[in-house]
């Protein structure tokens, strides 16, 4: 099952995204994929909101990983580009049947680590500067339940 929206600025996007959030359960993943500026962090941010977390949430472009354990689940921020060697064993799959729930940025890079059941989440800009194109595509039966709940989000705030 495939779902997308279309946002026109960063309140939108979070909006889906902090919705998102509160339907996760441990051991959930969700893979971000898009270009740089295409509003991964801006996603991330939001649903780090939406577990309830009040740290500042930024991108782990150096560290691959942050931790954030003060929300309603702990989240488990990825961000793979910078990772050498797609096959490199860094323990994901400790944080892939982990208690929390795993979002991973640029996770094509690690295609053969991910779990075969997964929340692939694709952000493309458009035309217009603030305007972004989020599909959620389900690769499994879990993903398909979280997608249906997801169907019905009003993201416009009205």
């Amino acid at each position: 099952m495939k779902l997308t929206w279309t946002t026109k600025g960063a309140d939108e996007t979070k909006r889906i995204a902090a919705a998102l959030a509160k339907l996760v359960m441990p051991g959930d993943v969700l893979t971000l994929e898009g270009d740089l500026g295409a509003g991964k962090t801006t996603f991330s941010k939001g649903f780090a909101e939406g577990l309830g977390i009040t740290r500042i949430v930024n991108s782990p472009t150096f560290t691959i990983i942050k931790e954030y354990t003060d929300g309603r689940l702990p989240l488990y921020h990825m961000d793979v580009y910078r990772m050498e060697d797609a096959e490199e064993d860094i323990g994901l799959e400790e944080y892939f049947e982990g208690e929390g729930v795993c979002l991973v940025e640029w996770a094509h890079l690690i295609e053969p680590q991910l779990p075969s059941s997964y929340l692939k989440i694709e952000m493309l800009r458009t035309e217009r500067e603030e305007e972004r194109h989020l599909t959620f595509d389900a690769k499994g039966e879990r993903y398909e339940t979280l997608c249906k709940e997801m169907k019905e989000f009003d993201h416009t705030g009205y």
